[in-house]
């Protein structure tokens, strides 16, 4: 734990991946894609059953109610559809995990600059994080279209890094999906892999090399403070 206290003691900003580390937006997601099941005379599929693909946005959602995926012919059209009725509905079920806003307003009294760096469109995460009040105080908000590059890539991640004017190597990424991860070490920043988002139980976040793995929000929350 030694080290660990060292790499967050170094910590001058934090940034979060968004569905699944902040906010759970898998009510919204599920609820689009079954709009799209019942258009077509199929039966609803229940909220458990969408969760778990949740951090895979439309690919996750259209994959699980319509076994089709991306290089699949029609997939682009399904993709379009669920786009289209997840901006009517994003914002009626999603709501930040409970023990996010404690935790930002604790980097706040810490100064420590935070942002967000998603794979989700600018199309929803900029009316998205408008929405909610919490996403107020982040000094950058990064989307999956605001580089040439999404996740696992790294350029997402130095690009808010630049915004916030931190050195990477003095940023801590948090997500819970493993190409999350992968970005955060190859930005050469600090990774915590969170698992209280949309793990499946097919997933072992013990396998992505993360430097630090928190079962809550308050888990970090704690490291920060012991810093």
């Amino acid at each position: 734990m030694t080290g660990v206290d060292g790499m967050f003691a170094n910590v001058q900003a934090v940034l979060f991946d968004l569905d699944g580390t902040l906010i759970d937006s898998a009510p919204d997601l599920g609820v689009a894609a079954n709009q799209m099941l019942l258009k077509r005379g199929r039966s609803a599929l229940p909220l458990a059953q969408y969760r778990p693909l949740a951090s895979m946005g439309a690919r996750g959602m259209i994959g699980l109610a319509f076994g089709v995926m991306p290089e699949h012919a029609d997939f682009d059209a399904l993709r379009e559809e669920f786009f289209t009725n997840y901006e009517q509905c994003m914002t009626q079920n999603t709501f930040a995990f409970e023990g996010v806003p404690e935790l930002i307003i604790h980097l706040l009294s810490l100064d420590l600059p935070w942002g967000v760096v998603t794979n989700k469109l600018a199309r929803f995460t900029d009316p998205l994080t408008r929405a909610i009040p919490l996403f107020a105080s982040a000094r950058a908000i990064v989307s999956g279209d605001t580089t040439p590059y999404a996740k696992p890539q790294p350029e997402p991640l130095l690009e808010a890094a630049r915004r916030l004017a931190v050195e990477p190597t003095h940023c801590l990424y948090v997500g819970d999906d493993e190409r999350d991860i992968m970005a955060g070490l190859a930005a050469g920043m600090v990774t915590a892999a969170a698992t209280y988002g949309y793990l499946g139980e097919k997933t072992d976040p013990l396998q992505w090399g993360a430097h630090v793995i928190i079962n809550s929000p308050g888990e970090l929350l704690r490291l920060l403070a012991k810093a």
